[in-house]
């Protein structure tokens, strides 16, 4: 089952690069209580993931923020070290949290997992975006080709909320 509006997202863990090496960050930690942007990516570092779909983000984030979101991550099927390592590269820093779904597990609980296998990359997350508050999904957008984010990067979504 794919995730939906109004849906709340399901119970998982990811990892986040810190001084003291990759420690593990919930979803509740992440989303409780808060309104948060979430987009994701099938490979950090890719054409157009680190080329289009990050940097719309990094460019808007404090007109995201003016409207009321207190968080701006990114998730892809990456180990933290990688996530850390594009973080430094796109001086992302203070503005997205970068987490990782080293296994994939949280695309797959949201249904928003495909197989790259053909192209030498295994499983990876579907690029989304989407508006959670508390938990629950408000806006949500999946783009259906994967090489492309035109329907979800930060320009689409600031027209939505």
């Amino acid at each position: 089952m794919t995730i939906k509006v109004g849906d709340t997202l399901p119970s998982a863990t990811f990892r986040v690069a810190t001084a003291d090496g990759p420690v593990p960050k919930s979803t509740e930690e992440i989303f409780k209580n808060k309104k948060v942007v979430l987009f994701a990516v099938p490979g950090a570092f890719t054409p157009t993931c680190h080329k289009n779909h990050l940097p719309s983000f990094i460019a808007r984030a404090d007109e995201i923020f003016a409207k009321g979101v207190s968080t701006i991550a990114v998730t892809a099927v990456n180990d933290p070290f990688v996530m850390e390592a594009w973080e430094k590269a796109s001086n992302a820093g203070g503005k997205i949290v970068f987490l990782s779904d080293g296994n994939g597990e949280f695309a797959k609980a949201l249904g928003l997992d495909f197989d790259a296998s053909g192209a030498g990359l295994g499983l990876r997350s579907k690029r989304y975006s989407m508006l959670v508050d508390d938990g629950e999904v408000l806006i949500l957008n999946v783009e259906p080709v994967p090489s492309k984010a035109d329907t979800t990067n930060a320009d689409v979504l600031l027209t939505q909320f």
